[in-house]
């Protein structure tokens, strides 16, 4: 006789049988990256934060365009990351708003990472901060930085990729 599924609390909804919870909340995105380069491989990762830095992600006061993440003595830190001080926060709260910040993931994924940014001169870049389950999560890219003529290259296939659903439309729609 087959053993007895219950639902466990803290287990995630496709073992227990429900569905997924809402979409997560997209805060920033750094638009720049994927144009400035090919991505190879993306990762989620928890930051650490203080003070009222998670209300200031809550309202949208983050700039990742100059930012950058570095694995430094088996830790993955971001740098260049700027988010504003809340402005409700008294001098408790308060923080510097472009101070590195600790990104939280697994030591096998660290492992990983540090041995191909080594090995493969990559840069690992941040693409979006967004909300999930209440917590704020970084999507981290492993990434090659494009050169300029890579980058006509794909401006170039986007148009013509572009005018080519136009004239499937157009005249797939008489």
């Amino acid at each position: 006789m087959p053993a007895k599924q219950r639902n466990r609390p803290g287990k995630s909804g496709k073992a227990a049988g429900r569905d997924e919870g809402p979409a997560p909340k997209t805060v920033a995105r750094n638009r720049r990256a994927r144009h400035e380069y090919d991505i190879l491989e993306t990762f989620e990762c928890g930051i650490a934060l203080r003070g009222g830095e998670v209300k200031s992600l809550r309202a949208g006061q983050v700039q990742l365009q100059d930012a950058y993440a570095r694995v430094d003595d088996g830790e993955v830190w971001l740098h260049g990351a700027h988010i504003a001080p809340y402005e409700y926060s008294n001098g408790f709260g308060l923080v510097d708003p472009d101070r590195p910040r600790k990104l939280l993931l697994h030591r096998e994924q660290i492992d990983e990472l540090a041995g191909r940014v080594a090995q493969q001169s990559l840069t690992l870049v941040p693409l979006s901060i967004y909300f999930t389950e209440g917590r704020a999560k970084l999507e981290l890219a492993l990434a090659r930085g494009r050169r300029l003529y890579d980058k006509r290259h794909a401006i170039a296939a986007r148009d013509a990729s572009r005018e080519a659903e136009r004239a499937i439309k157009e005249y797939g729609g008489r």
